[in-house]
């Protein structure tokens, strides 16, 4: 069987600027910490200078001090001195050459950098000599490597650790704030946003696809902030040697050949923001399956299906790891050939260098920044790998939060805190996005306060929708839906929520104890009114007769509890909230008799003194309505109390007969 990724209605395609410039809204919250990380990563570039200058000093001198003792020795040499006597005085000699050679260097070279003769003279006050008594370079090749280099270094880690941390922190923060922007948003769509997107992949939307923020503040933009100013720091150092040793031709070499370090990563780079997306995007699927098995898992088990369902998670989990396989070739590419390259253009360059007679004094100062620059360029090359998978989850995460599926509230809806006459349905028709014709046509009638209205009528007559559209879960197409003449669309949407309460067919439960699924919508309440509110519903008992009682989990969805129960703890949740108005969506229908009887006991004690809006399965709950509508394919067919409509020898006395009831 083959797996499909199905795209969702609403993903759409952003640029790099436009996806990356929103990164900044949830960055800037954090603004100081990216400031000093970002900072503290380019001034990790400058901490490369003291290396850089002390190269070619010190083989300068070297070279020279070697020269100096070759010559004096070969010069004693000929003249047939004294073995013993000659030494000393080679000894002597090419330590007084080579002390002026070095201070000729410092003074007049200015070869060794401006930091060293301040150390030297720091050094002299404390009864340092950084020249030993030949004039050779030990003391302050001693003092380079056991003092500045390891000062040096430590300041640089320190500002990698700042830079790593301070990035991190606020790329963490971010991805909170992410998540918690994704999920407000999604709740806020209406119902028809749920009907049609695939629940399991916006899971994986809303949990998994934010870490990307981290990504891009914490590794993406401390490299950003480091390894091209390391780069800029070392071909400065390059182009500055270069014009003041006239060394002109071995920089246009050297300008030449560092762009072909950047193809590469343009070439691939396209090639992984594709298979990233496709990775990102099965790996969806993967949290999607995994929510519709464990969902789904009561039908699982009594069909016997665990096997089925194992070689179908199997596909789909082979359908991801061949894309990330793909992905991760093609990324894994870019480092060995960026190296090759890197490597190729330093060997032709030190051909070149032996070609032209260069000196190892001059090479060596140009080639140690060049292997500098290798690490970042390696680290950029990378980078773009992570942009391109990190644009793919961006388009996802973006896509939902501009999504504008949102139940609209007008900014000057009144207030609304009691319901005092009645609600008119006028003219209301209704449509899904996803439907061909109307859900509901034409409907027109009253519901009084104190009174039941009940609605019955076949599957898809339009029933739900109906009660949908009374609670606003969805706004009409044509014609209104008003409460005490006003339009619930001018009406505040929480007040409207704490006016009308609802008990469906499948009461759904939070995975938490029995009292917080009583008290969930009604924060306040005591234990007391929890109490209370469960005994109206036939609960306490059964509540009771449990070791944990009240502090009990109920499972996922209730799964811990029987369907009756389940039933009996909604409507104590309904009890203790206390709407005034309350839709019944037949909570009794798929009882046996005696838990039927417990729960519809409980519905009479909570429809006493309400304004009762009821979807009616079994007729024999509702031949005491004030008013019974009959629907048919969206249209009201009949109105009036049992009797009335019995009488007419209609739709619903078809619907009765077929249910035995008289």
């Amino acid at each position: 069987m083959a797996v499909q990724y199905k795209k969702e209605f609403f993903d759409k395609t952003y640029t790099v600027r436009e996806a990356y410039g929103r990164v900044w809204k949830y960055a800037r919250r954090y603004k100081f910490r990216l400031i000093v990380g970002v900072v503290c990563g380019m001034l990790t570039a400058g901490t490369l200078v003291p290396f850089f200058q002390i190269v070619q000093p010190t083989l300068q001198h070297v070279e020279s001090h070697d020269a100096e003792i070759t010559k004096d020795v070969d010069a004693d040499a000929d003249k047939g001195v004294n073995a013993s006597d000659a030494a000393g005085n080679a000894t002597e000699k090419t330590g007084r050459k080579a002390s002026n050679l070095f201070e000729k260097q410092i003074a007049k070279n200015s070869k060794l950098p401006s930091w060293y003769p301040k150390l030297e003279k720091f050094a002299s006050k404390l009864g340092i000599e950084l020249q030993n008594e030949k004039g050779g370079m030990g003391g302050a090749l001693l003092l380079i490597v056991c003092i500045v280099v390891p000062l040096v270094a430590l300041l640089r880690l320190l500002l990698m650790y700042l830079n790593h941390y301070c990035l991190s922190w606020a790329g963490a923060h971010a991805v909170a704030d992410l998540r918690q922007d994704l999920l407000e948003h999604v709740q806020k769509q209406n119902l028809q946003f749920y009907g049609r997107v695939d629940v399991g992949q916006l899971m994986t939307r809303i949990s998994n696809d934010p870490q990307q923020i981290q990504t891009i503040l914490s590794t993406i933009l401390s490299e950003v902030a480091m390894a091209p100013f390391e780069i800029f720091v070392a071909i400065g150092f390059i182009v500055w040697f270069a014009f003041a040793n006239n060394m002109m031709a071995t920089l246009l070499l050297i300008l030449i050949g560092f762009p072909l370090f950047v193809l590469p990563i343009q070439m691939i780079g396209k090639r992984v923001k594709k298979w990233a997306r496709r990775a990102m995007e099965r790996g969806s699927m993967i949290g999607a399956k995994i929510h519709e098995i464990l969902t789904c898992i009561k039908v699982v088990k009594s069909y016997n299906t665990e096997e089925f369902e194992n070689k179908r998670y199997a596909e789909t989990n082979r359908y991801l790891l061949k894309s990330t396989m793909r992905g991760l070739r093609i990324g894994l590419m870019v480092g060995p050939v960026v190296e090759t390259i890197g490597i190729i253009l330093i060997c032709a360059f030190l051909v070149w260098c032996f070609a032209t007679d260069v000196k190892i004094s001059d090479v060596v100062p140009m080639l140690a920044p060049l292997l500098i620059i290798y690490k970042p360029v390696k680290q950029l090359s990378k980078l773009q790998v992570q942009i391109e998978t990190s644009m793919a989850a961006l388009a996802r995460i973006y896509s939902v939060l501009d999504l504008e599926m949102e139940l609209p509230e007008k900014a000057d809806a009144a207030s609304k805190k009691t319901f005092d006459d009645k609600i008119v349905f006028d003219n209301v028709s209704f449509k899904y996005d996803t439907a061909e014709s109307d859900a509901v046509k034409c409907a027109n009638f009253e519901l009084p306060r104190g009174k039941m209205v009940a609605v019955v009528g076949g599957t898809g007559s339009g029933k739900s929708t109906l009660s949908g559209l009374l609670a606003r879960f969805y706004d009409p197409r044509t014609g209104t839906v008003t409460m005490d003449g006003k339009d619930l669309r001018d009406i505040k949407v929480a007040d409207l929520r704490v006016l009308i309460g609802a008990v469906t067919q499948e009461a759904l439960l939070f995975n938490d104890t029995i009292e917080e699924n009583i008290r969930y919508g009604t924060p306040n309440a005591t234990h007391e009114e929890v109490v209370a509110a469960a005994k109206l519903a036939n609960a306490h008992d059964f509540i009771m007769s449990q070791p944990e009682g009240y502090n009990r989990i109920v499972g996922e969805k209730g799964f811990a509890l029987s369907g009756g129960e389940r039933q009996r703890i909604a409507i104590a949740r309904a009890i203790l909230r206390n709407p005034p108005i309350l839709i019944l969506d037949e909570a009794t229908s798929a009882l046996d008799t005696v838990t039927e009887r417990l729960v519809q006991d409980a519905l009479t004690n909570l429809m006493k003194n309400r304004t009762v809006f009821a979807i009616a399965h079994r007729l024999s709950t509702i031949r005491n309505a004030d008013l019974i509508l009959v629907m048919d394919h969206g249209e009201i067919v009949e109105r009036g109390t049992h009797d009335e409509l019995y009488a007419k020898d209609g739709v619903y006395r078809k619907l009765c007969d077929m249910q035995h009831q008289k």
